[in-house]
């Protein structure tokens, strides 16, 4: 085993870091119905580690996890990093088609699940035997832990690959992102560092474990610190605020639609009566940061990041609100794809708006992140994309402005060509998720029946049998931070978008599906300010004759 230390004291890897926690009797881990200290956690781990090791074979010890956010996922988590195997998260929310080729891309060993998981994996073709699947809720799988109950030993080290984790498939086929030991311990650490973790919190676990959020920006500092790790099965807008008083959670982390659930549930005089001190997430907008600190009373932390690449900024208490902060380190820059070259420093207006996008948007690359990321799964081509020149390329688009902060602008495909301009759909969905009766919103091109694209968004709404369309026009004509380009020609209206098991839009799948869906449409005709109709079959006709006419009838 490989337990270095650094000259702070600091494990090299999550195998020594359990370790560590042997005979901590800090409360490691609750639930609602119970709780371990860390000394049991680790103990429950090592049981669950030795089950393995009997029932591993020649090739990689992969193990599939496809459960809810409960103790026995925490428990597989310590069991693969003391005894060397790797955890893969599965995603619930998967079809059964992906699911059945998630799982055999991965080259599981070993599926722990439960009976509704195997309800769901029983007429699957993933090439295991029945002996292959262990169910956490079967009485012979709690007597079988118990019988393995042995003293913690770690097998495994540094370089041991401790994690597969899908990416969250909003823009492509997932694809499985590495991450050893020694790179989730480093994740541990910097956030830890970044964001005030300390072994008195409690940190409340309400986004999945199968995915980076929950296990980079949660877990692992939690047991970096000995910290408390409380969870939900699944996140509950509803149940947030009781989960959070009755663990005493002082720390949590969010995407961005989830936080939109969680705005939209009915405010109470109350609210702020909490002992939440911070959180930590991605996607959210300004104004839904700003309205959770005026509601619940704790601030925000608002990052970049990805299961695969490194940390690109760092927090700055002088960025503007809607900056990533300032780039982490020199290698950190925006650059032209095509020459290579750095972008030029962005030129913003009263609104925040890039007044020179063509010179100043550009992607995000870290110069020495070929340093850190470790690769995908069987994917070369993938690896090969992501590093190039000798730098890591973000895949997403950036610019800094010229005080030197970084900004997101997107991903590649969130740049549209609207009448010869380059249009950013992140900031109109930043505009459109300021209104108040807003969940979740995606922006997108669609085809124009002539040439470039044309701006669409798919909004998610309580009720949109009672959405005020008229309204929401008359509240987009306000908002001047959107540009003359940037108002949505078609809308969409919607009681549930399409998400990944991570709770992010499927942009996607609502760029593929356009206007031929069953929720309601609308359409703005003409200029002027955005007036808003109901799409109507007749209107659809009209316009795929209007594709026609200019020889575009495939895009329609």
């Amino acid at each position: 085993m490989d337990g270095k230390t650094d000259a702070v004291g600091r494990r090299g890897d999550i195998a020594s870091m359990l370790m560590d926690r042997v005979g901590d009797r800090r409360i490691g881990l609750r639930t609602r119905e119970g709780e371990w200290t860390w000394d049991a956690v680790v103990r429950e781990s090592a049981a669950r580690g030795e089950v393995a090791r009997e029932l591993r074979w020649e090739g990689p010890f992969h193990v599939g996890v496809l459960l809810d956010n409960v103790p026995d996922f925490v428990f597989w988590l310590g069991a693969a990093a003391l005894v060397g195997a790797t955890v893969v998260g599965i995603n619930p929310t998967r079809g059964d088609a992906q699911l059945e080729a998630d799982i055999r891309y991965v080259d599981c060993q070993l599926i722990v699940t439960d009976a509704a998981g195997m309800g769901r994996l029983r007429g699957l073709d993933l090439g295991l035997g029945v002996d292959r699947f262990l169910l956490v809720d079967d009485p012979a799988y709690v007597g079988r832990v118990a019988a393995h109950w042995v003293e913690p030993v770690a097998y495994a080290g540094a370089e041991d690959l401790l994690l597969l984790l899908f990416t969250s498939g909003t823009t492509g086929t997932s694809k499985a992102v590495k991450c050893s030991q020694r790179r989730l311990a480093a994740i541990a650490y910097g956030a830890s560092d970044k964001f005030g973790h300390v072994r008195e919190d409690v940190d409340y676990c309400c986004m999945p474990l199968f995915h980076g959020n929950a296990i980079m920006a949660l877990w692992a500092p939690a047991l970096a610190n000995g910290a408390t790790v409380c969870l939900t099965p699944k996140f509950s807008a509803s149940g947030f605020l009781s989960d959070v008083r009755y663990f005493g959670a002082t720390f949590f982390t969010y995407v961005g639609k989830a936080l939109g659930y969680l705005l939209a549930t009915p405010e109470a005089p109350d609210d702020a009566d909490n002992t939440l001190v911070r959180g930590f997430g991605t996607e959210a907008s300004v104004a839904d940061r700003a309205e959770f600190r005026r509601r619940f009373g704790a601030p925000l932390f608002e990052g970049y990041g990805s299961s695969e690449g490194p940390a690109l900024a760092a927090l700055d208490p002088q960025a503007p609100p809607s900056a990533l902060g300032r780039p982490a380190h020199p290698g950190v820059a925006v650059v032209n794809p095509e020459t290579l070259e750095d972008c030029a420093r962005a030129v913003l207006d009263e609104y925040g708006r890039v007044l020179n996008p063509e010179e100043a948007v550009g992607e995000m690359v870290d110069k020495a992140g070929a340093l850190v990321f470790e690769g995908y799964y069987k994917n070369e081509v993938a690896d090969a994309e992501r590093l190039r020149n000798g730098w890591y390329w973000t895949g997403d688009l950036g610019y800094i402005d010229q005080e030197g902060f970084l900004y997101f602008a997107g991903r590649k495909g969130d740049w549209l060509r609207v009448d010869g301009e380059n249009i950013s759909t992140l900031v109109i969905e930043q505009v459109i998720r300021r209104h108040p009766a807003v969940i979740a919103a995606a922006v997108y091109g669609v085809p124009d029946p002539r040439s470039g694209d044309r701006v669409m968004a798919a909004i998610e709404v309580a009720d949109p049998t009672a959405f005020d369309v008229a309204e929401f026009a008359e509240f987009l004509s306000a908002q001047n931070d959107l540009g003359s380009k940037g108002a949505p020609r078609l809308l969409r209206v919607s009681a549930d978008l399409p998400v990944t098991g991570s709770n992010k839009v499927l942009k996607r799948e609502l760029q593929q599906q356009r206007w031929h869906t069953t929720d309601p449409v609308y359409r703005w005709f003409g200029r002027g300010k955005p007036e808003y109709e109901r799409f109507t079959e007749a209107d659809k006709l009209e316009l795929k004759a209007e594709f026609s006419s200019f020889g575009r009838d495939n895009l329609f």
